[in-house]
């Protein structure tokens, strides 16, 4: 099938899922590029591929070729690929395991793409996205995961009776704080191998609300010149030394 015109029916609907109102709708969503084709492709998610005309992929599925025209105006970036794909939103699991990320209210997609690739380096089990965070699907989120969105469990919540459920469930709820802190570095591996971490947003960090259920803080020890980190950063390190596994790499 090859498309031409901008006024085709299933060019708009493209179009169309640049608004989240029309992803949470519909449950789809656009990516772009070879790569994230391909990662997309590995988890069985993508509904058609979308070529621009006489572009080939070693992909057996549903194909629409489209011209470049249509390519840039169903495209979130200046310099499109010519490859692209429909994709249908990953299911939510139940199965949460014991090491769970809880973002409180992150807005900047790049961070959030950022954090999500380090969960999957870092072996976290399940991210969980409060009511107030940025959309997964968001299309500059989805770049910035370079795929790894497709690989873990991510689930959306409202945070504070969710968070109460994991206490009860004896998770022990790490939240970040530098007074009354304790330096990520000691904790024992007991402490490791199951719990939340809790991350804030970027300017306001955790709401208050949510600070009140930690068990415990945690804090990145670094030069006092350096009044903070950029969240995305600092979940990474933090994520790197809760991992478990690190130790057996040694």
């Amino acid at each position: 099938m090859l498309l031409t015109s901008l006024d085709n029916e299933k060019v708009k609907m493209y179009c169309k899922l640049k608004d989240k109102k029309y992803r949470d709708k519909t449950g789809y969503f656009l990516i772009e590029g070879m790569h994230l084709v391909l990662e997309a492709y590995k988890e069985g998610l993508i509904e058609e591929v979308i070529l621009e005309k006489d572009e080939v992929i070693p992909i057996d599925l549903p194909t629409v070729y489209v011209t470049n025209e249509i390519i840039h105006r169903i495209s979130d970036v200046e310099c499109p690929s010519k490859v692209m794909a429909l994709c249908r939103k990953k299911e939510e699991s139940a199965d949460l395991g014991n090491h769970i990320l809880v973002l409180d209210g992150i807005q900047d997609p790049g961070n959030l793409g950022t954090i999500i690739r380090s969960s999957k380096a870092f072996h976290i089990d399940t991210i969980v996205l409060g009511e107030n965070t940025v959309d997964l699907y968001n299309p500059k989120v989805v770049r910035s995961t370079q795929g790894m969105l497709f690989h873990i469990n991510v689930i959306r919540k409202d945070l504070v009776p969710f968070l109460q459920t994991l206490k009860d469930q004896d998770y022990p709820l790490y939240g970040t704080k530098v007074e009354y802190g304790k330096d990520v570095r000691e904790l024992k591996e007991k402490d490791k191998a199951k719990y939340v971490l809790i991350m804030g947003n970027e300017g306001a960090g955790v709401r208050p609300e949510i600070l009140d259920l930690c068990d415990q803080f945690l804090y990145i020890n670094m030069d006092e010149a350096v009044e903070s980190l950029n969240v995305a950063v600092a979940t990474s390190i933090l994520l790197y030394e809760l991992d478990e596994s690190k130790e057996s790499r040694k």
